[in-house]
């Protein structure tokens, strides 16, 4: 079977107003081909606040994708936080989440809280408490949450996405034995990506 390969970052707020249409397409293409989700990583470990002039950036970026595509923001995350330039602790909880079988609830659940809640991802003490309110095992999801094991598994997954041409967010990529063939997002048209998939098989 053919592997549809999603990169993403739980952070990147493009993978967020993209959510809806990936979802249409993960259920047209459920049980046709392998779905296999890359870590991306947007931004590697930071204790230094994001400088004004980027938190002013990203927040453009938020409003640019609630006017294209209706996604829902809440634009108290500038005020009610310290924000840092940081996925990968985002990223490292959504491994540690994977060995429990609940990478794609631990993702929704930080985008959630990041997007709607207005709460910092970069910490590691919420996404603790993200865990322990899906029922993961909070002990072992700690434990993999900081362990080296956990970082050199994202820092190999980051460099397999870079290698099949993974640099932004969200991208897709069908490998099939033709070889890796990239896939044109459209943010609105589920049927679109599904076309497109289809056909590099």
């Amino acid at each position: 079977m053919n592997k549809l390969y999603y990169v993403y970052d739980p952070m990147c707020s493009w993978c967020w107003g993209f959510k809806p249409t990936w979802a249409k397409i993960e259920q047209a293409l459920s049980g046709e081909i392998e779905i296999v989700y890359l870590l991306g990583g947007l931004a590697p470990d930071s204790d230094q606040p994001m400088p004004i002039a980027m938190q002013q950036q990203i927040a453009a970026y938020w409003r640019r994708i609630e006017a294209l595509l209706g996604t829902e923001f809440n634009h108290e995350f500038w005020a009610l936080n310290t924000p840092r330039r940081a996925t990968y602790p985002a990223c490292r909880a959504i491994l540690a989440a994977r060995a429990q079988q609940a990478e794609a609830e631990m993702l929704t659940a930080i985008q959630e809280a990041y997007y709607l809640k207005a709460r910092n991802p970069s910490d590691d003490a919420l996404l603790i408490d993200l865990a322990k309110n899906l029922g993961l095992d909070a002990a072992k999801f700690n434990a993999d949450l900081r362990h080296e094991a956990t970082q050199q598994t994202l820092l190999d997954e980051i460099q397999f996405a870079r290698s099949i041409g993974g640099n932004s967010f969200p991208s897709l990529f069908v490998q099939s034995p033709a070889g890796i063939t990239p896939i044109t997002i459209d943010y609105q048209h589920a049927d679109t990506c599904i076309e497109q998939i289809k056909h590099a098989r």
